[in-house]
């Protein structure tokens, strides 16, 4: 079987492609670099490249939510992206397009459905995606993570598959060999990292590292140098803190199991593949949630995870680094109540779920083969 793979929420797409059979033919459209504007280049080209995994960059409009300076270059871009997919699609010749949400996927499955190549979307949060709302005309059919969606689709299109999570590995890693006894702490803003939260810790890091080991992962974007400037913190400090400090632009799909597993505390934003992840492990969070999320998507996923036992929400606005280091030492505090009521999770993380997408997969490109003449 031949199957394009967009890219968009990463985890999910990843966890499928490992899961899909080893004679099957891929390629994989996605972002080349993370941000617009910005030449670094995206985690998912890293990922999937790293992986021998036929990778293509797909340049096209984005549908952003505020008002930047690129947002006219982007909308002018979606003519080309279009006619590129379309290219794509018909050198390639899939069976079948999948698409994870965001941006890159809305040219290819619309291009898919001219070309009469039937088409799979997953919806990844609680909601609908701007993506996916628009592709749910195109698509054949709409694989959702929890049942909240449903009534956003159409019925006759909707498969309850739940969000697919990456292969993690317990392996022990650099992150489980902190040379002391501290509790450790998981920062991160995702791949992109968050120039809010890297502030906020880059103001009361000192601090922090005289009670507690820290992972930070602080995002590859260039546009405000937060790496550079907190790796200088870094190595002013005394070396019994530096030690306590690992500093990293990216952590690799790889390694999260392991970090997860390790730490006693995570302090992130609030993307449901974070939520989906800290349900898995367990695992109490500090949640900041991005506060332009579409729909305040982000809000509602932290308050959710806050309602089943397992985060603190923190709204961005008038927050210091103090006010967050106090938060920090709450938890703490009172880290062996984070328990999770799972009668209000409910059924969330499907084990299952890759092996659920690949089911729709498989259907709908035996139901093609089956009008094919």
């Amino acid at each position: 079987m031949r199957i394009v793979l967009i890219g968009g929420h990463l985890a999910p797409a990843l966890s499928v492609l490992e899961a899909l059979p080893k004679n099957a033919e891929v390629l994989f459209i996605g972002r080349k670099y993370a941000l617009e504007g910005d030449n670094a280049l995206s985690l998912e080209y890293r990922t999937i490249t790293s992986m021998r995994v036929s990778f293509v960059g797909l340049n096209t409009g984005r549908l952003q939510r505020k008002l930047t300076k690129y947002t006219v270059l982007s909308l002018l871009k979606l003519p080309f992206g279009m006619i590129k997919a379309f290219l794509l699609l018909c050198s390639f010749k899939p069976d079948v397009v999948v698409g994870f949400g965001g941006y890159v996927s809305i040219p290819v499955v619309i291009c898919a459905c001219i070309l009469r190549i039937p088409s799979v979307i997953h919806e990844q949060t609680m909601e609908i995606g701007l993506a996916n709302r628009i592709l749910s005309i195109f698509a054949s059919k709409i694989c959702i993570s929890w049942e909240s969606s449903r009534k956003f689709f159409p019925p006759n299109k909707v498969v309850l598959t739940g969000n697919p999570m990456r292969k993690f590995s317990l392996i022990e890693t650099k992150f489980s060999l902190f040379n002391n006894k501290r509790p450790a702490i998981y920062i991160t803003g995702g791949s992109s990292g968050s120039h809010v939260i890297n502030l906020l810790i880059e103001d009361v890091l000192a601090e922090l590292l005289t009670k507690y080991n820290i992972v930070h992962q602080a995002g590859e974007a260039q546009e405000f140098h937060d790496f550079e400037r907190l790796k200088q913190l870094k190595k002013s400090l005394p070396t019994s803190l530096r030690e306590n400090y690992i500093l990293q632009k990216l952590i690799e799909p790889s390694e999260i199991g392991d970090l997860l597993n390790s730490t006693s505390l995570v302090v992130s934003r609030a993307g449901i593949g974070t939520i989906t992840e800290l349900i898995h492990f367990e695992k109490p969070a500090v949640l900041i949630p991005l506060p332009f999320s579409q729909k305040n998507e982000q809000y509602k996923n932290a308050k959710f995870l806050e309602k089943v036992g397992l985060a603190i929400v923190l709204a961005q606005r008038n927050l210091t680094g103090k006010k967050l280091l106090k938060t920090i030492d709450e938890a703490f505090s009172k880290i062996d109540k984070f328990k999770i009521d799972k009668e209000k999770c409910g059924v969330m993380c499907r084990r299952n779920a890759s092996q659920n997408i690949i089911s729709v997969i498989n259907y709908v490109s035996k139901n093609r083969k089956k009008k094919t003449p």
